[in-house]
C-alpha cells in the first residue's frame, strides 16, 4: 500500500518495529525511513497505520498524537474493535488531529494490486480529504458513518466470509465422498448461484491441500471475536458465525493457526 503511494509521487516516510524491514522496503520502493514514529509522522498530512489489533492501535496512536501537526489525517487499516475507533477517534480530535477507521479487505493480492475495498468511519471531511489518498491503492471506499461505523462494516464482511467458507469446504469435502473431480465441480458450478470470491480464489488450493498462505486463522478468530462481542452488546444473534468460529479453533488445535482461513476443509478429512 505504501509502494502504491511512492509511486504515485507522494513522500513516504516509513516506520515498522522491526527497524530491518523497514530499511529493506525503502530499498526497494524509495522514501523515507521513520526512525522512531514520532520521526514517522513529523509533519505528515496522512498517517496510515495496519497494525494487529486493539492493543496495537492504542500504543501506536499514543505516540503518533503526541508527535503529529494539527490538522493531520490519521486512517487506522486495521481490522479493530469499534471501541478502540471510537476511543482514537475522541483522543486525536481533543489534539487537533483527524481520525478514519478504515479497516480493508482484499488482503495481500488487494493491496499488492491496489485493487483494496475499503470501509470508512468517522467525520465526511475527514473521509473526503483521505479518499483522494486512499485512491491510490483502493478498488472500492465508502464512507459508512460516524466513528466505528467502517470497523462495524468489516465485520459483517467477515460474518458473511466465515459462512462462504464453511459452506465451500462442505460443499468440496461432500464432492470427494462422493467420487466426483473436485475442479469439474467447481468449473460446473462456479458460473452459477453458487460462485463466490472464496470459491473463484481458493477452491483450487482447497482441492491441492495448500493452506501455507493468505489470511491467517489466527486472525480470523480475532475477527470474529469481535464481531461476537459486538453482537451480545446490540443483540444480534450469530449462530453460524459461533459454530464456524469454533470449528477454527478446531483447526488452530491441528496446528493451524498461521494456515490460511480455507482451510476448515482440511479438519473435514
Amino acid at each position: 500500500m505504501a509502494g502504491h503511494l511512492v509511486k504515485a509521487g507522494h513522500e513516504v516516510a516509513v516506520w515498522n518495529r522491526t527497524q530491518a524491514k523497514s530499511r529493506q522496503w525503502i530499498t526497494a520502493h524509495g522514501g523515507h525511513v521513520g526512525k522512531t514514529i514520532p520521526h514517522a509522522v513529523k509533519d505528515a498530512d496522512f498517517i496510515f497505520l495496519c497494525v494487529g489489533e486493539d492493543k496495537d492501535v492504542y500504543a501506536v496512536m499514543d505516540e503518533v498524537i503526541m508527535a503529529a501537526t494539527s490538522g493531520a489525517i490519521v486512517v487506522d487499516h486495521t481490522t479493530a474493535s469499534s471501541e478502540c475507533a471510537r476511543t482514537c477517534y475522541e483522543n486525536a480530535s481533543g489534539k487537533g488531529l483527524g481520525f478514519v477507521d478504515a479497516p480493508v479487505s482484499g488482503g495481500e493480492t488487494g493491496a499488492i494490486s491496489g485493487q483494496l475495498t475499503i470501509m470508512c468511519g468517522g467525520d465526511k471531511s475527514d473521509f473526503n480529504r483521505a479518499d483522494r489518498i486512499m485512491q491510490v491503492y483502493a478498488k472500492t471506499t465508502r464512507h459508512m458513518g460516524p466513528s466505528g461505523a467502517g470497523q462495524l462494516t468489516k465485520m459483517v464482511n467477515q460474518i458473511c466470509i466465515a459462512g462462504i467458507l464453511q459452506g465451500l469446504a462442505e460443499g468440496l469435502h461432500f464432492a470427494r465422498k462422493a467420487g466426483l473431480d473436485v475442479g469439474e465441480v467447481v468449473q460446473a458450478i462456479g458460473k452459477g448461484a453458487a460462485q463466490s470470491w472464496q470459491m473463484d480464489n481458493r477452491a483450487a488450493t482447497m482441492g491441492r491441500d495448500e493452506y501455507d498462505f493468505g489470511f491467517a486463522v489466527d486472525w480470523m478468530r480475532k475477527d470474529l471475536g469481535m464481531a461476537i462481542r459486538a453482537a451480545e452488546d446490540i443483540g444480534a444473534r450469530l449462530d453460524l458465525v459461533r459454530l464456524v468460529d469454533g470449528y477454527y479453533a478446531d483447526v488452530q488445535n491441528m496446528g493451524g493457526n498461521r494456515w490460511d482461513t480455507s482451510s476448515l476443509l482440511r479438519r473435514l478429512t
